[in-house]
């Protein structure tokens, strides 16, 4: 590897996101207009948006970039891209178009490390059986790239984030840890073979979780990104207006983020997470450095998805067949009670 891209940046991927709270103070008093067609917009903070073109097909929109969470450039491509799919994934779509997003310092970068970038997207792109049609960049530092992808749907299978119903079980398919891993490696205190087991998890497409969500009529799920399991746990308990359960030791943790975490290895965005989520929050008996992890900045992590009892087992055993080793019933929904979120 002739360039490291960890040289560019303080943080990277998903961890680099605006805070949930700065989002919501720029977006405040934006007005959208109503539109019959829209079926999904941004009232409830989904994964995507979705157009209703028929009666038997809809559009899922959605893009995402970030800056360099990896040193090697095909790999930085290959998970930015797997991130900017998996939105498609969480709303039980099948992505069909997308287009590259690219901010590259020309001057600085040689410009071969773009072309490995740019082929690590398109293997992802690839993989989940879309296509790329172009793309746009920006001469900026630090390089940053992902893609805008378009899916499609059937206007009754849309899976959103406002849909759980009380009774229902959380799955989650892909450890978490990525935030609390990548910071690690940059200062030089995270094992090679973690490391490298954490870029894995983040090149795997969330198709088979789609799949399951499909297969096992999931109405209700979201993918753990930037905000971190319990961020995107609390809107989805918002937007399905009840309470979310969290068993913490069922969470499957990336091997080593514990020991990290508890070096004191955390980055921002787990605070600002933390920040997010505490007032609407209970925890109880949970540690301080596991209450950081479940608050880890994710990139390209796995689905959580709101599906029935009596699936969970069928289900675990096709996500595990499919590659998701470590999915895990991680907890419930409830009843909207005093705390959105119940972390035991």
């Amino acid at each position: 590897m002739a360039f490291d891209l960890l040289t560019t940046v303080e943080y990277g991927g998903c961890s680099a996101k605006l805070s949930p709270q700065h989002l919501a103070q720029a977006l405040q008093g934006l007005v959208i207009p109503k539109n019959d067609r829209v079926l999904v917009d941004i009232e409830t903070h989904d994964d995507a948006g979705v157009y209703k073109i028929s009666d038997t097909m809809a559009l899922i929109q959605t893009t995402d970039f970030f800056s360099p969470i990896c040193s090697d450039p095909f790999e930085f491509g290959q998970i930015a891209a797997a991130n900017a799919l998996s939105d498609v994934y969480a709303m039980g779509g099948a992505p069909l178009t997308a287009l590259n997003l690219v901010m590259f310092p020309s001057n600085k970068i040689p410009l071969d490390v773009l072309r490995d970038i740019l082929a690590g997207g398109l293997d992802k792109v690839n993989e989940a059986g879309a296509v790329i049609l172009g793309g746009h960049t920006i001469d900026d530092y630090p390089p940053k790239y992902g893609l805008a992808v378009t899916g499609t749907i059937h206007p009754d299978k849309i899976i959103t984030n406002a849909a759980a119903k009380p009774g229902d079980a959380i799955i989650l398919t892909k450890p978490i840890g990525t935030g609390t891993i990548a910071a690690g490696k940059r200062i030089g205190e995270c094992a090679e073979p973690d490391y490298a087991a954490a870029l894995a998890s983040m090149k795997v497409l969330n198709k088979h979780g789609c799949a399951v969500m499909q297969k096992y009529d999931v109405k209700s799920g979201t993918d753990i990104t930037g905000f971190g399991l319990l961020g995107h746990a609390l809107k989805l308990a918002h937007g399905s207006k009840v309470t979310i359960k969290i068993n913490s030791i069922t969470v499957p943790l990336m091997n080593g983020a514990y020991e990290l975490a508890d070096l004191g290895c955390i980055p921002g965005a787990a605070f600002r997470n933390l920040d997010f989520v505490d007032s609407d929050a209970s925890f109880t008996q949970v540690d301080y450095t596991l209450k950081m992890l479940l608050c880890d900045a994710q990139t390209s992590g796995g689905i959580f998805m709101c599906i029935k009892p009596e699936h969970v087992e069928q289900a675990l055993s096709d996500l595990r067949n499919a590659g998701h080793t470590q999915a895990a019933c991680i907890g419930e929904v409830l009843q909207r009670e005093e705390k959105t979120l119940q972390v035991v």
